[in-house]
């Protein structure tokens, strides 16, 4: 055939610059653009073939480099195009395309495209991001056929030429812009095509022109991904090494869920619980979203809920809208219905475990328990679905429902504790206090000062049914639990030595509180206790990022019924060992602070000074 020259029919003006500047700091999706088109070739092959009952080759796709020619060029054995065809899908539909892609994220202000799902669309014209020249040789499926050549140098005009191709299919041919060199490195190639194409459903293989090397390209890529495979057939190996395959330097995962449904959407993944790691930083990129096995986005904030990106895995779906900005998806009726959809299989499949395994679900708990209790904070379903399944672990270690904690409590304490949850703080709180509590069979909890104080104000705040729930610290309570008369004269004074020992140089607003309360036990000499209001006060002001909003005043609490109190007490009616008092309510707030946060490193010295001037005196009167 003789040379003829043609002309696209542009509206938008500038649009080959556009194209080139628009997805600059994301360029590499050309390739995706371009092997997604290539498995489409080879689908529509496929179908017209057994439709004609005609045979047709396994579906390949085949990339290779030319370091030397500065090209690269994307080869399958799909449908293949006639002149004719070539120019109405390239010059004149694929265009139009492209063009209405680049319109419409102008439209949606998304001129670096940075908010925009998936980026879906450019297609063809995508290879003008990184190219001065591209070229087009197919040959069609269809009997008789010729092949042709169709090359295009990134402006309206473009050259059909005679072509000497023989295998039906497509080659696109890329030279090569200078900036995007670094695609004619094999390497660089191999590491964007499993970015976009690991699932691709036809083996994609990746070779260097002259490259010395007898085997058979590598195919890069999984034709069939684990999610698109029946769950009955598969094993636990099967999952693991799927997993190992897409998160290589995590531990193995603590289990998961296999989602499939097509009906009213289509969605198929798998989706893991991972064993968290402290000395990582959280990553909200776990989630890696396909549409029909081609790789979107790893970025699926507000596609599922926010409280989900604490797990791992692949979700597929053709029913995500991609060029659209993100905030448009919140209103779309199948992102609700997918997200509500992930929301309970993920709930199922905790409420199984739950129920069939409590020995594991309660071994695993260290790395659920976060997420469990952020998606009930966060998602009124899931929280309905799991609150009850919230598990604490109490004095002797052993893990409680808050049900459970309550139908645990000694029915003569029912009364007393009413709806109270007894509470302390981990690596805080006094363990003396929680031992006296223990030996009356009140039971304490521990939480952290992370998650908990937004989980325990919210199961206070949203009811379920009948049941209410009030949080109290034991350090706040232990006295209307075990208290056992009213205060004397003799607690009057022993109130007083230690206000005027404690307060003997403070100023007004630095000066410590002081409160006798009698317990049954004589365990402990004295603790401090915190206003729970303030402390939670406090606490709402750390999660904003301003420390000093809400000071806490802690309050001594003096039990005079302890030997050491009543001995101090002994000591000062003498009226000859008032320095030796003085060291011993010193040392009574010191054993305080460190049974319930411990000791500042200032404070620690002069803890260790006192405690040897003390140790020092008492010995010597013993001698």
């Amino acid at each position: 055939m003789s040379e003829r020259t043609g002309n696209i029919s542009v509206q938008t003006a500038d649009i080959f610059p556009i194209i080139k500047k628009w997805l600059y700091s994301e360029h590499d999706i050309f390739l995706r653009e371009l092997v997604a088109n290539a498995t489409d070739a080879i689908t529509k092959r496929s179908t017209h073939a057994r439709l004609d009952n005609k045979e047709m080759p396994q579906g390949a796709i085949k990339v290779t480099v030319d370091p030397k020619a500065k090209t690269l060029t994307i080869t399958d054995n799909g449908l293949g195009m006639d002149e004719a065809e070539v120019e109405k899908y390239l010059a004149q539909l694929a265009f139009s395309g492209a063009e209405e892609f680049v319109k419409n994220m102008k439209d949606q202000g998304a001129d670096s495209g940075k908010d925009i799902i998936g980026k879906f669309g450019l297609g063809f014209y995508s290879a003008f991001m990184v190219s001065t020249k591209v070229e087009v040789e197919t040959l069609s499926m269809k009997d008789g056929a010729k092949p042709t050549k169709w090359t295009c140098l990134g402006d309206p005009t473009y050259t059909f030429s005679e072509s000497n191709k023989t295998e039906v299919g497509t080659s696109i041919t890329l030279h090569l812009a200078e900036d995007s060199q670094e695609f004619l490195n094999k390497f660089k190639v191999n590491e964007t095509l499993r970015k976009f194409c690991d699932f691709m459903p036809y083996p994609i293989s990746v070779n260097e022109v002259n490259e010395k090397n007898d085997d058979e390209p590598t195919v890069i890529n999984e034709t069939k991904p684990l999610w698109r495979r029946d769950p009955s057939e598969l094993k636990d190996e099967d999952y693991l090494n799927f997993y190992k395959n897409m998160f290589p330097m995590d531990q193995a995962p603590l289990f998961w869920i296999h989602l499939k449904v097509d009906h009213p959407f289509t969605l198929e993944g798998i989706l893991y619980f991972p064993k968290l790691n402290p000395m990582r930083p959280m990553n909200e990129r776990n989630i890696r979203l396909y549409a029909k096995q081609v790789f979107v986005s790893d970025d699926v904030k507000n596609v599922i809920p926010d409280f989900l990106s604490l797990l791992k895995g692949a979700i597929d779906s053709s029913d995500i809208p991609l060029n659209v900005s993100r905030s448009s998806l919140q209103g779309d009726p199948n992102i609700t219905r997918i997200s509500n959809y992930v929301t309970k299989k993920v709930a199922e499949a905790l409420k199984k475990l739950f129920k069939n395994d409590r020995e594991k679900y309660e071994s695993i708990w260290g790395d659920i328990g976060m997420f469990i209790k952020y998606g009930c904070i966060s998602d009124p379903k899931f929280d309905e679905a799991m609150r009850s399944m919230v598990v604490f672990k109490n004095s002797e270690g052993k893990f409680n429902t808050l049900t459970e904690y309550r139908e645990n409590i000694p029915a003569e304490m029912k009364e007393k504790m009413g709806d109270q949850i007894v509470y302390f703080e981990k690596e805080k709180g006094d363990r003396s206090l929680r031992s006296q509590l223990l030996e009356q069979g009140i039971q304490t909890i521990e939480t952290d000062d992370h998650i908990d104080p937004h989980f325990t104000q919210h199961v206070e705040m949203k009811k379920q049914g009948e049941d209410s729930f009030q949080f109290v610290a034991s350090d706040s309570v232990v006295a209307d639990l075990l208290g056992s008369e009213a205060t004397g004269p003799e607690d009057i004074k022993v109130k007083e030595i230690f206000e005027k020992v404690l307060n003997a140089n403070a100023d007004d607003k630095d000066k410590q509180e002081v409160e006798i309360q009698k317990l049954k036990s004589q365990g402990s000499p004295a603790w401090f206790k915190v206003d729970e209001q303030m402390k939670r006060f406090q606490k709402m002001a750390q999660s904003m990022g301003n420390d000093s909003a809400f000071p806490l005043k802690k309050t001594l609490v003096i039990n005079p019924s302890n030997p050491l109190i009543q001995n101090a007490l002994k000591l000062h009616e003498r009226g000859d060992k008032n320095d030796l008092v003085d060291k011993i309510c010193r040392h009574v707030e010191d054993l305080a602070s460190i049974s319930s946060e411990g000791l500042k490193n200032d404070q620690r010295d002069l803890f260790v000074t006192r405690s040897q001037t003390l140790i020092s005196e008492l010995t010597n009167l013993a001698l």
